[in-house]
């Protein structure tokens, strides 16, 4: 399918969630467990209060939306944070399809059913595609994976530990215990 033939698949099955890789290949995604889609809000919501303090320095994106990345895969991060004027270089047609992007700080957070070596993979993509800093939070084993351009993944084996958005999100603070 083209970007616009898959668009128009997602719209019209609205209540199923897709992504597409890099080779066009269609994944089907199931729905979080409710203790994963509580803690994408919480994350999602400390990312938009920070955005809003901060007087919007970007914009903010939850999990259904999807992003058109460069090497054509379709991606769609539980949370997700663009900077503002990338953003408003996107036409509005842009804006209103998935937007042809990755953004600069995306967050995964494995599920009961997530592949751990998948999801591990796509946030390599995300990186290969432009991201700035990302965050893969493994519930299961109580381990969180920051991904950085050009460094090797820093883990961390414990959620008594306060991640930071670093240059890319400037005071932005996450406290991993808040999701124990």
């Amino acid at each position: 399918m083209t970007d616009e033939e898959f668009f128009t698949f997602c719209q019209l099955n609205d209540t199923l969630d897709f992504e597409r890789d890099s080779e066009r290949n269609i994944i089907f995604m199931s729905p979080t467990g409710s203790q994963t889609g509580i803690i994408n809000l919480i994350i999602g919501s400390r990312l938009l209060n920070w955005n809003e303090s901060n007087q919007f320095p970007g914009y903010c994106f939850d999990s259904s939306t999807g992003f058109l990345m460069p090497n054509n895969a379709v991606r769609s991060p539980d949370a997700a944070w663009v900077k503002k004027e990338r953003w408003v270089a996107l036409s509005d047609e842009q804006k209103e399809t998935f937007a042809p992007l990755c953004p600069d700080f995306v967050v995964e957070v494995r599920s009961k059913t997530d592949s751990l070596t998948y999801l591990k993979d796509k946030m390599s993509e995300y990186l290969a595609n432009g991201c700035r800093l990302g965050w893969l939070i493994d519930r299961l084993e109580k381990k969180t994976y920051i991904y950085r351009p050009n460094k090797e993944v820093e883990v961390i084996e414990t959620f008594e530990f306060v991640l930071t958005g670093e240059d890319v999100l400037p005071d932005f603070v996450f406290d991993l215990k808040r999701i124990q």
